[in-house]
C-alpha cells in the first residue's frame, strides 16, 4: 500500500493492482481496499474487464456486498466467475431471490453457464421452497448437456430433497453411473431430513459393503440420523468406526457425537465425550446444556452456562436461548436474571430471538411484569412475541390481560393458530363465553380447527364456561383425537359432576387404543370423587398401579382421599393417609378437612388442622376453613381466637365475587357491596324469593352466614352473598329462556346453593354456576351435584 500510494500511474500495470487488490482480499482489508480503488480511479483506470472484475472480487470478499455490486452493474464482464460470485453472495446473506434474478438475468445476456452456476442457484430454489423453478432449472441444464455433471446432479438431488421431493432424488441418484461421495452423503442426510433418517442409515451400510471411501460428512450425517430416530446402537457403531477412521479428532465430528448420544438419552457418553474433548467451541457447550434441559436436569444446564463463562467462552444466541430454556423450565427466576443481565453486559437484548426467549423465561417464572417490560421496550415484535406474552397472561392467571393484548395484538398483526391456543384458556377462566364464541368464529374462519391443540383449547373453553353439549358436539367433530383431546372430556365430566359419562368417554378412550397417562387418571379419580362412585374411583386406582404399572403421586392420593372424605368415609381417610408410601402434602391433609366441614366432624377437623398448619402456616384458606367449620357447628369462642391467630399472622382472606357476562360485558359482584346501579332492584328480588321460599317451607341456613349474630343479622349477611347477586342480576338482565351463567372464586356456600335451586325453579331458569370446586347446574329445583360438593 505505501509503495502503491507514492507510485506514478506511468509505472504501474494493471496487474499490480489486481496484484494489491487480492492482497486486501485475502486479508479482508475493506479500508486498504477502498484506497486502491480510490488510486485506480485518480489515475484515470478505466474499470472493467479483469481490474473491474477484481475490484468486484476484493470487495465482496470483504463484506461489502452493497459496493460490490455497484461496481459489477458497471462492469461489462461476461466471466462466469464473477456472476457465480455474486449469486453465491446474495444466497449467503439469504436473499434467494435476488441470486435467482441474476441467475435469469445471464440467460437473458447469452452469459455461458457452468456446473457452478446450476449448483448455487439450484440451492436458491431449494431455500424458497421453489419447486417449479427448480424443475424448470433442471430442464435448461440437461438440454444444455450438464446432466451428467456430478457436482449438478448432487446439488438437483438435495435440491429434490429439501423441497421433499424424495421419489425425484432417488431416481436421479439411480440413474446416476459415477457416484461419488457427495452422492452418497446427499441421499443420507436427505432422508434424514424428510423423516426417513432409517433408509438414510441404510445407504451408509450399503456404502461401506460397496468399498466407498466415506468422509467427515459422511459420519456426521449418518450421526444426525441416529439422533433424529434415537437409534443409539447404530450411533455407537458409527463412534467405533469414526475412531478406526482417525476423525474423532475433528471438533465438528465430536460436538454431533455428543449431541447424538445426548438426543439418544444417553447424557453419561456425550458428557464422557464432552470432558475428553481437547477443543470445546460455543456449539460444544450448547449441545451439551441442551442435553441437561432435554434430560430435565436444569440446574445442570446452568451450571454449565456460568462455567463456560469462567472458560472465557462467548455464547451465542443458541446458548443463550437454550439457558433461559432451562431457567424457565425450572421456574429459576434469580438465575434467569442473572443472564438476562449479561444479555444486557454483551449488548445481546437487541435480537428479536433473545427477547422471546427472556419473555417466556419471565412468563414461565411468574414475573409478567418482567415480560411485560422487555415486550413494551421491543422496537420490532413477531408473532412469537404476542403470542408469548398471550400465553403467559393466560398460564399466570391474568386473563383480561390477556384478553386486552389480543385486541392489541389484532390491530397490529395477524393472529395464528398457536394465538388461537393461548388466548381461548383466557376466555375459558374467566368463564367468558361470549369472547370464546367469538374467537370459535375465527378459529373456523381462518381453518385453525384442524390443529389439535386449538381443537382442544375450544373444547376446554366450552368446558369451563359451562356449556359440556358444544363441549361433547366439538369433540365429537375433532377427526384425529390424541390424548389430550381425550383428558380435556373426561376432566369435563368430572368437573360437571357427570361421573357415569366420564366412565364412559374413559373406556371409549381405550377401546380406541390411546392409553391414558398419570394425568388422566387424575381427571377420571376426580370425576369419581365429585359424584360419589367409591367402588368405581377404587377400581381404577387399582388399575393405574397394577394395569398400566403407574406409581400413584401426590395428586392420585389427593383424588382418593378427597373421594372418601366426600362420601363421608372420613376415619378410613385418614388411615389411608397414614398408610401412604409418599408424605402427604398439606393438599392430601386439606382435602379431609373439607371432608371434616361437609360432614361437621369437628373432632377430626382439628386433629387434621394441626397437620396441615404445621406444612403450609401462611395458607389463609385452611384457617378460613376451620373458621367455617367452627362457625357452622356455632362455637363461637374458638372462631374468634381462630380469627386473631389469623390477625397476628398478617394473613388475609381472599373476598368472595362472582362475575356474570351479559352482551359481551362482565359484571363482578364482591360479598356485601351495594355499589351496583340495579342494587335496589337485585335486594328486592332476593327478598320476594326468600319470602316465597318461607312459604314453601324452607328456612335460611343461618349457619353459612359464618358470624355470631342474631338469625336476622344471619340472614341479610347471607343475602349479600356474591353468588345470589350475580344470579339475581341474571335473572333481571337476561332474556327469558336464556341460561345465566355465573362464576365464583371460592366455594359456593350451602344457602346459596338451596337458593340457585329455588331460583331455578322459581324463575323457570336453568342456572349454571362454577365456583373454585367445580360445576353446578341448576335446573327445575335440583342440581347436578346431587349433594356431592
Amino acid at each position: 500500500m505505501k509503495l502503491l500510494s507514492v507510485s506514478q500511474k506511468s509505472e504501474l500495470e494493471t496487474n499490480t493492482y489486481c496484484s494489491v487488490l487480492q492482497l486486501c482480499a485475502e486479508l479482508k482489508s475493506l479500508e486498504d481496499g477502498k484506497m486502491v480503488h480510490s488510486i485506480i480511479c485518480s489515475n484515470g483506470l478505466v474499470v472493467d474487464g479483469v481490474l473491474g472484475s477484481k475490484l468486484v472480487f476484493m470487495y465482496v470478499k470483504c463484506g461489502d456486498l452493497r459496493e460490490g455490486r455497484r461496481v459489477f452493474d458497471k462492469v461489462a464482464n461476461e466471466k462466469v466467475f464473477l456472476w457465480n460470485l455474486m449469486i453465491n453472495e446474495y444466497s449467503k446473506i439469504g436473499d434467494f431471490g435476488e441470486s435467482i434474478c441474476l441467475f435469469t438475468r445471464m440467460q437473458e445476456l447469452g452469459i455461458e453457464v457452468n456446473s457452478h452456476t446450476f449448483s448455487s442457484v439450484l440451492k436458491c430454489f431449494a431455500a424458497l421452497g421453489n419447486i417449479e423453478g427448480g424443475q424448470q432449472v433442471h430442464g435448461y441444464l440437461v438440454r444444455l448437456g450438464f446432466g451428467c455433471y456430478n457436482t449438478v446432479v448432487n446439488s438437483l438431488i438435495a435440491f429434490y430433497f429439501k423441497c421433499g421431493r424424495v421419489e425425484s432424488a432417488q431416481k436421479l441418484f439411480d440413474e446416476l453411473g459415477d457416484r461419488d461421495v457427495i452422492s452418497w452423503n446427499s441421499m443420507i442426510s436427505g432422508y434424514a431430513l424428510n423423516g426417513l433418517a432409517k433408509r438414510g442409515i441404510e445407504f451408509f451400510k450399503e456404502m461401506l459393503c460397496l468399498g466407498v471411501d466415506v468422509d467427515l460428512a459422511t459420519i456426521v450425517n449418518v450421526l444426525v440420523a441416529c439422533a433424529s430416530i434415537g437409534t443409539l446402537l447404530v450411533g455407537r457403531a458409527v463412534h467405533a468406526f469414526a475412531i478406526k477412521s482417525c476423525f474423532d479428532g475433528e471438533l465438528m465430528f465430536n460436538n454431533i457425537l455428543l449431541d447424538m448420544y445426548s438426543k439418544c438419552g444417553d447424557l453419561d457418553a456425550a458428557t464422557q465425550v464432552f470432558e475428553k474433548m481437547g477443543k470445546r467451541s460455543v456449539v460444544s457447550w450448547t449441545s451439551m446444556m441442551a442435553g441437561f434441559v432435554r434430560e430435565g436436569l436444569y440446574d445442570g444446564a446452568i451450571r454449565l452456562f456460568s462455567e463456560m463463562e469462567r472458560k472465557g467462552v462467548s455464547p451465542d444466541l443458541f446458548t443463550i436461548t437454550s439457558v433461559l430454556h432451562a431457567c424457565a423450565c425450572n421456574g429459576s427466576l434469580e438465575s434467569g436474571r442473572d443472564v438476562h443481565t449479561y444479555i444486557k453486559e454483551k449488548k445481546m437484548d437487541s435480537s428479536l430471538f433473545v427477547s422471546n426467549a427472556l419473555m417466556d423465561m419471565y412468563a414461565k417464572c411468574g414475573s409478567m411484569e418482567d415480560a411485560y417490560s422487555i415486550f413494551s421496550q421491543m422496537q420490532v415484535k413477531d408473532i412469537i412475541s404476542w403470542n408469548t406474552m398471550i400465553g403467559g397472561y393466560s398460564k399466570n392467571c391474568l386473563p383480561n390481560e390477556a384478553l386486552n393484548l389480543f385486541v392489541e395484538m389484532q390491530r397490529v398483526i395477524k393472529p395464528n393458530s398457536i394465538t388461537m391456543a393461548c388466548i381461548l384458556p383466557a376466555c375459558a377462566s374467566l368463564a367468558a363465553l361470549e369472547r370464546g364464541r367469538e374467537i370459535h368464529g375465527y378459529v373456523l374462519r381462518n381453518g385453525f380447527f384442524s390443529d389439535h391443540y386449538v381443537s382442544n383449547a375450544l373444547v376446554d373453553m366450552y368446558v369451563k364456561c359451562g356449556v359440556l353439549v358444544l363441549a361433547r358436539l366439538l369433540f365429537d367433530m375433532t377427526p384425529s383425537k390424541d390424548l389430550i383431546s381425550w383428558t380435556v372430556m373426561i376432566a369435563g365430566y368430572g368437573m360437571h359432576g357427570f361421573g357415569s359419562e366420564a366412565i364412559a368417554t374413559f373406556n371409549a378412550m381405550r377401546n380406541e387404543g390411546v392409553e391414558p397417562d398419570e394425568v388422566t387418571f387424575i381427571s377420571i379419580l376426580y370425576a369419581c370423587s365429585h359424584s360419589g362412585l367409591l367402588s368405581e374411583g377404587w377400581r381404577f386406582f387399582h388399575i393405574m398401579r397394577n394395569e398400566c404399572n403407574f406409581e400413584p403421586k401426590l395428586e392420585h392420593y389427593a383424588c382418593m382421599v378427597d373421594l372418601l372424605a366426600r362420601v363421608g368415609k372420613l376415619s378410613k381417610a385418614y388411615k389411608f393417609i397414614e398408610t401412604m408410601p409418599i408424605k402427604p402434602d398439606a393438599t392430601i391433609w386439606g382435602a379431609l378437612l373439607c371432608g371434616c366441614r361437609i360432614h361437621h366432624d369437628v373432632k377430626l377437623a382439628e386433629k387434621v388442622s394441626e397437620r396441615v398448619f404445621e406444612l403450609e402456616p401462611e395458607n389463609t384458606g385452611y384457617y378460613v376453613l376451620l373458621a367455617n367449620i367452627y362457625a357452622e357447628a356455632e362455637k363461637w369462642e374458638k372462631v374468634k381466637i381462630l380469627r386473631e391467630k389469623i390477625g397476628r399472622r398478617g394473613l388475609k382472606k381472599n373476598p368472595g365475587c362472582s362475575w356474570i357476562e351479559i352482551r359481551g360485558k362482565v359484571y363482578v359482584f364482591v360479598a356485601g357491596d351495594s355499589s351496583h346501579p340495579q342494587t335496589k332492584k337485585i335486594e328486592s328480588l332476593l327478598k320476594r324469593l326468600r319470602m316465597e321460599m318461607r312459604e314453601e317451607g324452607y328456612f335460611p341456613k343461618t349457619r353459612y352466614a359464618l358470624i355470631n349474630a342474631d338469625d336476622m343479622e344471619k340472614e341479610v349477611a347471607l343475602c349479600g352473598h356474591s353468588e345470589k347477586l350475580a344470579m339475581a342480576f341474571g335473572i333481571l338482565s337476561l332474556p327469558y329462556g336464556k341460561t345465566i351463567r355465573v362464576t365464583k372464586n371460592l366455594r359456593v356456600c350451602g344457602d346459596c346453593h338451596e337458593m340457585a335451586k329455588f331460583m331455578s325453579k322459581s324463575a323457570s331458569r336453568e342456572i349454571v354456576l362454577r365456583d373454585s370446586n367445580r360445576f353446578h347446574h341448576f335446573k327445575d329445583g335440583n342440581c347436578s351435584c346431587r349433594g356431592f360438593w
